[in-house]
C-alpha cells in the first residue's frame, strides 16, 4: 500500500492506496494543530503495511510543506520503502475531471497557479488564467472554483496521477518553492 502525504496548502490530506483502490483518506484544514504522524497512524495503524510513500513537493506553505516531507522521508527511510515525488499542483488538478487550473496560497493574496496549457507562475489572484474554473484548497477568495461536489477526493486523485511521480532518494527530495515559479512583485 501507498501512503500519500500532500501538507502544502490550506489543507492538509493523506490517503492510503491499495493499487487503484483508495482505502482511507484524511483532509483536516493545516497548521500548527494538523498532526502528520497522528493522522498517518490513524490511516496505517500497522505502518509495516505500507510499502511505499509519495509527498507532494509543493509548492505552497513553507512550514506545511516541508512538515509533510520531513515525516513521508522518515516514514519511508525507517520502513526501507521507496519514496515518490510528484507536485502539489498536479494532485489539485487531478481532483478535477476536466481542465481547470490548480492553484494554492503563496501568501499575502497571492497563489502559485498551473494551467492546463502549460502556464505556471506565482501571481496576484487578478492574474491567474480565467479561461478554467479553479481547483485547490485556498483560505482566500476571489476565483471561481471549481464546486467540491464536482471534484474527486484527495486518494482518487493520487490514483489518477500516480504515475506522474517520481522516484526520488531520502537524501536527494527537493521541494518546490517561490524560486521555481518566478518572483512575486
Amino acid at each position: 500500500m501507498i501512503l500519500a502525504i500532500d501538507t502544502s496548502s490550506a489543507k492538509s490530506a493523506l490517503a492510503l492506496i491499495d493499487g487503484d483502490r483508495v482505502v482511507a483518506e484524511i483532509v483536516r484544514p493545516a497548521g500548527r494543530d494538523f498532526d502528520v504522524a497522528a493522522q498517518a497512524a490513524r490511516l496505517a495503524p500497522d505502518a509495516r503495511l505500507v510499502d511505499g510513500v509519495l509527498v507532494g513537493l509543493g509548492p505552497g506553505s513553507f512550514t506545511g510543506l516541508r512538515q509533510g516531507l520531513a515525516f513521508g522521508v522518515g516514514l519511508a527511510m525507517s520502513l526501507g520503502v521507496p519514496l515518490f515525488g510528484i507536485g502539489s499542483l498536479d494532485l489539485a488538478a487531478a481532483r478535477a475531471s476536466r481542465p481547470a487550473v490548480a492553484v494554492t496560497e503563496a501568501g499575502r493574496g497571492r497563489v502559485y497557479f498551473q494551467a492546463p496549457d502549460g502556464r505556471r507562475g506565482a501571481a496576484e489572484l487578478a492574474m491567474v488564467p480565467r479561461e478554467w474554473q479553479a481547483v485547490g484548497w485556498l483560505r482566500s477568495e476571489g476565483l471561481e472554483m471549481v464546486p467540491e461536489a464536482e471534484l474527486r477526493g484527495f486518494g482518487e486523485a493520487v490514483v489518477a496521477c500516480r504515475e506522474q511521480a517520481r522516484a526520488v532518494g531520502y537524501a536527494t527530495v527537493r521541494p518546490e518553492y517561490m524560486s521555481d515559479f518566478g518572483r512575486l512583485d
